[in-house]
């Protein structure tokens, strides 16, 4: 394995400084395996400078170490600040802040993006442009204006440099993972090789803001006619890898519970909304959403009673394919029905698990840790516990990670956390399960067939017309082949019995031969003047068996 470079020696310094300068060093040290290194600690003059920072209260240390750290480290705040279940109240309200509350960069550098952009001085794209940003997050900010023709846009505009520091930053996670793969035992099982490589994918994808406005416009595509979510449409023409012009949308951002109260939010029907349109995203449209955390979602509240969602940011978005989602809807239909053998059997069949499983042993495994979650409501689920219940049953049954559904994990957990923000009592396994048994349906029975058969249809249309002659080609064809076939078999008999002709023949011959040999040694061996009867009758039947051999071949 390659020494680590100077880059990568700084950038861990440039941690270890952050985290003790905000006296995080007492958590990350607290762990036995690294308390060997505290006395690194005691080098940095940053201990002995940062009192100040030291002595805040840890959820706003937490905060202000992670935006320090750069965009990595803000996106894995993000994505606990929807975990207020696994997290004491203090530390998820501090967190939620880098959803869309990290420091802006200068309004002066966003102009100098947008016009290197879109090659063209602002006022002429934009009739009104505001300097100060609506929000700011770890790669982009957004700023609101308005175009010639009227339309209310927001602007979102690429942190300078992103791609270089979010590479630099990579590559020293690629280094641990490497390592970690190398030295850990678990390494093996949890891929973590992989499983950065397609952090890796997504998180330069979400660098270039023309596959961000593709993937929005995918999607308001899907939900064209829906009444449950809502996407702003896409201006094209202003669009450029580090400028995005989207619609600016009117609604209540979902974190918002005491503004959506005041306006009366059926707040029951809202979270049923988000449960059927994620399944729809994943298992009808496959194509889904990956960055739900609380910044990125908004409510339409124009009818109370039946509130819709409006999403924003679409620079995360995953895919399966049609065996994993088979795979998955098959896994949780069978959870539903609290089916242990069938999940395990899946796990198996997936290669998920190896061929030597016991499934009986890894079926009560999987009982132990999900039969108590059934029948209780949302409030009393935290989805993020069972999850790491079953990260652990599955370390002794040697199951590996699969990194292509990591953005779906992570989704699943996104979705839990606003569930559980807005109706608590939320029987989730109510609202999925008619979807999953529907779509698998779908896939699999009489509904599958007649889908494939209208899918087909225009094909077969084609090839109608062109059935008699294909059929009477078919049939001359087989005729022949018949002809051949019997042509084929007569000489293949003939064949056969040249062949027992010949073996015959030759039989006899060596027969004749044999005695033709044994009458001349007969003659030979008598002193007489005369040869004996015996040798020339025995003479004569050698040469008759020779003559019978020679006029069969």
């Amino acid at each position: 394995m390659k020494t680590m470079a100077f880059s990568e020696l700084r950038r861990l310094w440039t941690i270890q400084r952050v985290m003790v300068r905000y006296g995080l060093d007492e958590f990350l040290f607290a762990h036995p395996l690294a308390r060997p290194l505290r006395w690194l600690t005691r080098l940095s003059p940053d201990r002995w400078f940062s009192r100040q920072t030291r002595a805040l209260p840890r959820a706003d240390r937490i905060h202000h170490a992670l935006e320090d750290l750069g965009p990595i480290f803000v996106k894995f705040g993000q994505t606990l600040s929807t975990r207020r279940d696994l997290l004491p109240d203090d530390i998820a309200d501090a967190l939620s802040k880098l959803q869309d509350q990290v420091l802006p960069f200068d309004s002066a550098v966003a102009r100098e993006q947008i016009e290197a952009g879109v090659g063209v001085p602002i006022p002429e794209v934009f009739a009104t442009f505001e300097d100060t940003p609506l929000a700011s997050a770890s790669i982009a900010q957004v700023h609101a204006a308005t175009l010639h023709d009227g339309s209310s846009v927001v602007v979102k505009v690429l942190r300078p440099n992103m791609r270089e520091v979010i590479k630099r930053d990579l590559g020293l996670m690629y280094r641990i993972a490497r390592l970690a793969e190398r030295y850990w035992s678990e390494g093996p099982r949890l891929r973590p090789v992989e499983v950065v490589a397609e952090y890796e994918k997504t998180t330069l994808d979400e660098l270039d803001l023309v596959r961000e406005a593709a993937n929005g416009a995918q999607l308001r595509r899907n939900f064209l006619e829906s009444d449950q979510l809502y996407v702003p449409e896409m201006y094209f023409d202003y669009c450029r890898e580090n400028v995005l012009v989207i619609e600016r949308i009117e609604g209540v951002q979902i974190s918002n519970i005491a503004e959506l109260e005041r306006r009366g939010v059926n707040f029951e029907a809202l979270a049923k909304h988000g449960v059927d349109v994620f399944f729809r995203q994943v298992f009808r449209d496959n194509f889904f959403h990956a960055d739900m955390h609380p910044g990125n979602v908004f409510v339409d509240t124009t009818v109370p009673s039946e509130p819709r969602y409006i999403a924003v940011d679409f620079g995360i978005v995953g895919s399966l394919t049609l065996e994993d989602r088979r795979y998955l809807a098959e896994n949780l239909v069978a959870f539903f029905h609290r089916d242990y053998d069938r999940v395990a059997e899946l796990h198996v069949q997936s290669g998920w698990v190896p061929e030597h499983t016991r499934i009986e042993d890894f079926a009560s495994a999987i009982r132990t840790v999900c039969e108590p979650i059934f029948e209780k409501p949302l409030a009393e689920i935290s989805f993020g516990l069972v999850l790491l219940r079953l990260f652990q049953t599955a370390r002794r049954f040697e199951m590996q990670v699969q990194p292509q559904l990591i953005l779906l994990q992570k989704t699943l957990l996104h979705i839990e956390g606003l569930g559980r923000q807005l109706y608590p009592e939320l029987d989730l396994w109510k609202t999925a399960k008619p979807y999953l048994e529907r779509w698998l349906s779908e896939q699999v029975g009489p509904r599958a067939i007649a889908k494939k058969l209208r899918a087909e249809l225009p094909r077969y249309g084609e090839i109608l017309p062109e059935l008699p002659g294909l059929m009477h080609s078919v049939l001359k064809d087989t005729q022949a082949d018949r002809r051949r076939s019997a042509e084929q078999a007569l000489a293949m008999q003939q064949l056969q019995h040249t062949v027992r002709t010949g073996q015959r023949a030759q039989l006899i011959a060596l027969i004749g031969i044999g005695a033709v040999v044994s009458s001349i040694v007969m003659a030979g061996l008598d002193v007489g003047s005369s040869v004996p009867w015996s040798a020339w009758l025995l003479g004569g039947f050698g040469a008759c068996c020779v003559a019978i051999a020679l006029i069969r071949r």
